[in-house]
């Protein structure tokens, strides 16, 4: 300890100073409102206990880390989320990304295709391909993955609402390339939840979509042991506007709403939740960010210790991808945005991730570019193999600052989960529009305090200079659309539409009474039936939900 307590270097050194320099504003904070002390000591971890709340790497609570060594023995897989236009686009982009030095995949897809559409259906028009790649058929997943080994690489896909249609249409591609599904590492995120909370790609209402989600659960804890069955978003609820803590306390709420979805489907809680995994987002507040994971972490392991009760540790840890934050990038002087998204990779690292994928620089103006997704790519090579931020697990555990924060994240977010608690858990204060208000009121404040030039965006509202556009925008052609409406009616021609059409009624038998979906999707898909198809036999059965409003 120093000689003097920090109450006496407050009122001795500290008072002196800030008579001649006064500090820059009055009150420093977090973007969660978390005050920030000039300076840490262990006065501020009294009672703190080191075993409880930190113990080693690889141990409950898993604060360090999930594993004992961490990127010691091999470091985070790289993706970069990618995804335009054709299914034959999209896999020339897979392949260079490979080439490069990519380590898993992606996969971003279109509007459509997230709301259940086809591509030919009238409310996709001049959206097939925009935001992703568009899938309407088997066929256009074949080519997706056309010389992608589907045994040696793992595929993470952004898919929520139609997560069992695509599931499906992998296990069959991987079937056609004489792979056992059971041999099939990835994600599906599935995280339906998230979507009534801040994104809108919804379809069916939240209690039959929670079925839905349990029926992937269940299938592939018996034949798919090492795909990981849900990805639970804190990325798209902090992209809408929320704080690190409710980032925290949303997911993890909506993590618990599936757990106790899974259970009251008849699984026990160690069959599955080994393989369930998180997508969290890193944006502007360095120290913060690196807390929060470790909080996430630690909260985590708790929940499924205490609240659950379960006994396998690979049941308690949290293994988390992390997407580096969107919503800070700026059109205005977009080079900007290497230096933000290289200090958020940093912060995933130093906060101990287990996959990542970088924004890319111009992605506030147009889809990435191949050049723009290179270099995001270089920034996860570079942080991994020259900075030695690898070297050591958990690197910044013992700091008095970033301890001191875990707790007070911690705190803060259980308050929410309480809170959500009493309303009847997620699902409940979904209903009720809890989180969504929450979000739109920390999205208004921020948004506030950058229009008053309070908080400071470099470009944006200080130091604004002339920049020069980005040269070379990817744009979709739209053409793409045209091409993909026309394959897809090559296959409605040429498929065996009786096997189809009997196909879809067991589809439609299976969702009336109440078994697993998952073989008849898989049935449905390898005969060629298409997304739309599959998903208009659900809205008869599940019927279609409206958006909440709240205010």
């Amino acid at each position: 300890m120093p000689g003097k307590s920090k109450q006496e270097w407050q009122e001795t050194t500290l008072a002196s100073s800030l008579k001649r320099f006064p500090e820059r504003q009055e009150r420093f904070e977090t973007t969660s409102g978390i005050w920030i002390d000039r300076v840490y000591t262990p006065e501020d971890l009294e009672g703190f206990d080191y075993g409880a709340a930190l113990g080693y790497p690889g141990e409950y609570p898993f604060t360090r880390g999930i594993q004992p060594t961490m990127y010691r023995a091999r470091v985070w897989t790289m993706r970069q989320y990618a995804g335009y236009g054709t299914a034959e686009e999209s896999n020339r982009r897979y392949r260079y990304l490979l080439e490069q030095g990519q380590t898993g995949l992606s996969v971003a897809f279109d509007l459509p295709t997230q709301m259940g559409y086809d591509s030919d259906h009238p409310l996709g028009r001049g959206e097939v391909g925009r935001l992703g790649v568009a899938i309407d058929t088997l066929e256009d997943m074949e080519v997706l993955f056309r010389d992608i080994p589907l045994d040696r690489i793992s595929t993470s896909m952004t898919i929520n609402a139609t997560a069992p249609i695509l599931l499906a249409m992998y296990i069959a591609v991987a079937k056609k390339q004489g792979v056992d599904p059971a041999c099939l590492d990835g994600t599906t995120q599935n995280d339906i939840l998230k979507e009534y909370v801040s994104r809108g790609t919804y379809i069916f209402p939240p209690r039959p979509s929670m079925r839905l989600t349990a029926d992937i659960f269940a299938y592939c804890s018996q034949h798919l042991p090492r795909w990981n069955t849900i990805s639970i978003g804190g990325y798209h609820i902090r992209e809408a506007g929320a704080t690190a803590v409710q980032e925290i306390a949303f997911a993890l709420a909506n993590g618990i709403a599936y757990v106790e979805a899974a259970v009251n489907a008849g699984l026990e809680v160690d069959q599955f939740a080994g393989r369930i995994s998180w997508i969290f987002q890193t944006i502007n507040h360095f120290f913060e960010e690196i807390a929060k994971l470790r909080a996430l972490r630690r909260m985590w392991a708790k929940i499924m210790k205490e609240r659950f009760g379960a006994n396998d540790p690979r049941s308690w840890m949290l293994r988390t991808h992390i997407q580096t934050g969107g919503s800070t990038l700026t059109a205005q002087q977009p080079m900007n945005n290497i230096v933000r998204a290289t200090y958020q990779a940093l912060a995933a690292v130093l906060g101990g991730v287990q996959s990542m994928a970088v924004s890319c620089y111009d992605e506030a103006v147009c889809l990435p570019t191949e050049e723009s997704v290179q270099m995001a790519l270089r920034i996860q090579q570079i942080l991994a193999f020259e900075s030695g931020v690898a070297d050591v697990a958990d690197p910044l555990g013992g700091s008095y600052f970033i301890d001191s924060l875990t707790d007070a994240l911690e705190r803060e977010a259980n308050k929410y989960i309480a809170k959500i608690d009493s309303l009847g858990g997620a699902v409940a204060a979904i209903e009720q529009g809890f989180q969504q208000r929450e979000i739109q009121e920390s999205a208004y404040q921020y948004q506030k305090e950058v229009e008053e030039g309070k908080r400071i965006v470099v470009g944006v509202n200080k130091f604004v200079s002339p920049y020069p556009k980005v040269e070379k925008l990817l744009r979709v052609n739209v053409e793409q659309e045209k091409r993909q409406v026309e394959r897809l009616l090559k296959v409605k021609k040429g498929r065996d539409n009786s096997r189809v059409s009997h196909s879809l009624k067991r589809l439609e038998q299976v969702a009336r009474d109440g078994g697993n979906t998952m073989p008849a999707f898989i049935e449905c898909v390898e005969a060629y039936a298409t997304l739309g198809e599959m998903c208009d036999v659900l809205r008869q059965v599940f019927g279609a939900q409206k958006e909440y409003l709240v205010f």
